[in-house]
């Protein structure tokens, strides 16, 4: 009881020292964005994202789990010098990634595709200390070649469970061709386990550890009994581990317990966890016009800029504004593309918004840098971190970008 007591301390103390910081950041970020910085711009805090190691750190320390942070979320390698003094690696989904990860983040690198090329196999391979194949196929075509080359080999499985609302995101949707479903898995592991050392799978999207503990009933329940004598056991990533609300005691309960009953070493890739809240999106008010509705013309792109938003869809939080009407002054808040539909949404403000008012978006880090494109020549944002509470520009993108793009 006195060491439960001892864990929920450090968690709670963990988890208040990085509001602290994220109240710090947001003064810092708007001092930024009056203080004349050009703009679209991305702002990394390095701060912020040390806070979210500290707590994937606390998970591992109490655990003896390995996490890996997932590039497809977040690749800014500048900022892999502070991740990487917590984190065991990254996963990656394919060849540039898994290169990416052994040149800058210098650690463990895992990597999943849904399908390799034949071309790419050995590189892919040369940069990887685990690779995890979505077939058996697969699994029989490259998998005795991963051996050779001293490189562990994974097959990843449909977990037959997820939580997931919007099947877009969902790896455990309907007619996926992401994971072995357990049909398949069953009459087949036999004749590959002799080169098979872990198992992967993937069920979470923005989640906490209750899902993870139902996702884990019906895992274990399809492929408990194949589990022992492996290596290793993924959980993949969707875990929302620095969110302010997440259940860090279940979690570690968990993890703990499956270790223990099977004996394997647990893997967790979160991507958006080691970088949530840490980033934003400062931009210009262009132009505002009207057609019956105010809106303001930024030059910050929904399109190319912050793509889930039209995507998933969702709305990004402005720091200052309010819901539609919840303020006197309301405004559509659109980007400059000729996409009818390049609109970020509707708020509201205690002030008329002017031409050149600075709009900061909040958490951008994770997957808007990653997947934004130079759709219509929109130039892509500046990507500026804060170090040491100063300012370093990392990449400043012109017209090369665009052109080099193009054929």
């Amino acid at each position: 009881m006195r060491a439960k007591r001892g864990i929920n301390d450090i968690i709670k103390k963990i988890k208040e020292e990085k509001k602290r910081s994220f109240v710090e950041a947001h003064e810092r970020f708007l001092a930024i964005a009056k203080g004349g910085i050009a703009t679209p711009v991305y702002l990394i805090d390095e701060t912020l994202i040390e806070q979210n190691m500290l707590i994937l750190q606390l998970v591992k320390s109490l655990t003896g789990c390995k996490i890996l942070h997932a590039l497809k979320a977040y690749a800014s390698y500048s900022t892999f010098p502070v991740m990487s003094r917590y984190l065991d690696g990254i996963c990656a989904s394919g060849l540039n990634e898994a290169r990416l990860g052994r040149e800058e983040f210098k650690k463990e690198v895992h990597t999943f595709g849904a399908a390799y090329r034949e071309k790419d196999i050995r590189q892919i391979l040369k940069h990887s200390d685990s690779i995890i194949f979505n077939s058996f196929y697969q699994l029989e075509k490259y998998g005795k070649m991963a051996k050779k080359m001293g490189v562990e080999v994974g097959l990843r499985v449909n977990p037959g469970y997820a939580e997931v609302e919007n099947q877009m995101y969902n790896p455990c949707a309907p007619y996926s061709r992401l994971g072995v479903i357990y049909d398949i898995f069953e009459g087949e592991f036999h004749k590959h386990r002799d080169i098979v050392d872990g198992i992967h799978f993937h069920a979470l999207c923005e989640q906490n550890a209750d899902v993870l503990e139902r996702v884990l009933k019906s895992f274990e329940a399809l492929y408990g009994n194949y589990i022992y004598g492996l290596k290793w056991v993924n959980f993949g990533g969707g875990h929302h581990i620095t969110r302010d609300d997440y259940d860090l005691e279940l979690l570690i309960g968990l993890v703990n317990t499956f270790k223990k009953k099977y004996g394997v070493q647990v893997y967790l890739e979160p991507g958006e966890a080691s970088v949530l809240d840490a980033g934003v999106l400062v931009s210009s008010v262009l132009d505002i016009v009207e057609n019956d509705i105010k809106i303001a013309i930024i030059d910050a792109s929904a399109e190319t800029h912050m793509p889930d938003v039209l995507l998933m869809p969702y709305r990004p939080y402005i720091m200052g504004s309010g819901k539609p009407n919840e303020k006197e002054h309301t405004y559509r808040i659109a980007g400059p593309s000729c996409l009818a539909g390049d609109v970020i949404g509707d708020y509201s403000f205690d002030e008329p918004l002017k031409r050149g008012d600075r709009l900061v978006f909040t958490d951008m880090a994770l997957y808007s840098i990653v997947k934004n494109t130079t759709f219509n020549g929109i130039n892509l944002p500046d990507i500026t971190v804060i170090r040491n509470t100063k300012l370093q520009i990392v990449k400043r993108f012109g017209y090369k970008d665009y052109k080099c793009r193009q054929s």
